[in-house]
């Protein structure tokens, strides 16, 4: 397995790993947001994304985005091709791609928003902590990235100070791991608090417009 910074050569895989994000939203129903073809290869042309292969066969991918005058840095699309799930490759992805951050972007804030129980835990062990929303970037061009997700009328309806994703931030020394006390039981309540009370909004608004 080869884990490397995507270059020019690897656009040939942008339609297969579009394909495999809009698959995974689809199966999930749930914290994806879709990409095109065309914006993955962007991300790959600017070497800004780290892509797995197997020989010539994709494997996995995450590529990297800058909001606020590259003041922050997120990781988007992490997705490993179902063949090769349940390897811990996409811990492998996730800190190849936190490291080319580190060394493309070193004073940059690092952070993600996620639904996805087993992101939050690698998050957690590079060093990221929970956060809310308002500790995030305020770029509206990140935000909009929430659109075709199927949550984001949550996200509206809070006027995004919340929504079923988790924001995580990493902010070199400052978020060392030993300054914030969750810990994967902990990530999994919290999601699972998150879940019960905007799906229970969501349920409630649908019953008052069908009764309507």
């Amino acid at each position: 397995m080869e884990i490397v910074i995507a270059t020019i050569k690897h656009t040939k895989y942008a339609d297969i790993i579009s394909k495999t994000i809009a698959k995974s939203a689809e199966q999930r129903g749930t914290g994806i947001a879709k990409r095109t073809p065309a914006y993955i290869e962007k991300k790959i042309s600017g070497g800004n994304a780290v892509i797995a292969l197997d020989g010539d066969k994709f494997a996995g991918f995450c590529y990297i985005e800058t909001f606020g005058g590259k003041n922050f840095v997120v990781h988007s699309g992490l997705i490993v091709h179902p063949d090769f799930r349940n390897q811990g490759l996409a811990k492998k992805i996730k800190t190849k791609v936190f490291k080319h951050s580190e060394t493309k972007y070193p004073n940059s804030k690092i952070f993600g928003i996620t639904t996805g129980l087993a992101v939050m835990k690698i998050n957690y062990e590079l060093g990221y902590k929970p956060v809310t929303f308002s500790e995030l970037t305020d770029d509206p061009e990140f935000w909009k990235g929430c659109q075709t997700c199927t949550n984001y009328d949550v996200l509206q309806r809070t006027d995004k100070k919340m929504c079923l994703c988790t924001g995580m931030l990493y902010d070199g020394k400052k978020t060392a791991k030993k300054d914030h006390p969750y810990d994967s039981k902990s990530l999994s309540r919290l999601k699972r608090i998150k879940q019960s009370l905007f799906l229970k909004k969501s349920n409630k608004s649908k019953d008052k417009t069908n009764k309507s």
